[in-house]
């Protein structure tokens, strides 16, 4: 009889194996359709994001051109205004030197002030900002101390004007 029990125990066990499987089945069927689902979507917002970051990077890419393009045409600008501020300046001690006096201690004294305007305006004319700029920072950094102590100097001779 023990052998009668255990074979309906197979059946009935036979039987509620067939449901629980057909479960499982549809089961993993609509879990195979929710990740197809799921995932052709997800793909596509992949695919625009990646899109979108590479046309984030392309007007970047452009902005940053323009904006590099800009500072060399405003760069260009300073140095051409510089140029013409230096002719005028050599100009102006031509000017100097050809109306003032020529003879004595005045015309010695002229002579040097003349020349020494046109020198700093063929310096300005031929340098320009950005090569002014270079020098300048170059004599900061050859001789830090001098230059710390005359713009303290500068500061204190401004700030004294500004007093009064």
């Amino acid at each position: 009889m023990a052998t009668s029990t255990s074979h309906a125990w197979t059946k009935e066990e036979h039987e509620t194996k067939k449901p629980l499987e057909k479960a499982k089945e549809a089961g993993g069927h609509a879990v195979d359709k929710a990740k197809e689902a799921v995932t052709g979507p997800l793909e596509k917002v992949k695919e625009a994001g990646s899109q979108a970051v590479g046309k984030a990077k392309e007007v970047a890419g452009a902005v940053g051109d323009m904006a590099t393009q800009a500072v060399s045409a405003a760069g260009q600008g300073a140095d051409d205004l510089t140029a013409s501020a230096g002719h005028k300046v050599k100009d102006l001690g031509q000017t100097v030197a050809d109306k003032g006096p020529q003879e004595g201690a005045l015309g010695a004294a002229t002579k040097a002030v003349a020349n020494t305007v046109k020198g700093a305006g063929e310096y300005m004319e031929e340098a320009k900002l950005s090569g002014m700029v270079e020098d300048i920072s170059a004599l900061i950094k050859n001789h830090p101390i001098p230059t710390m102590l005359a713009c303290i100097g500068i500061g204190f001779c401004l700030a004294r004007i500004m007093k009064d």
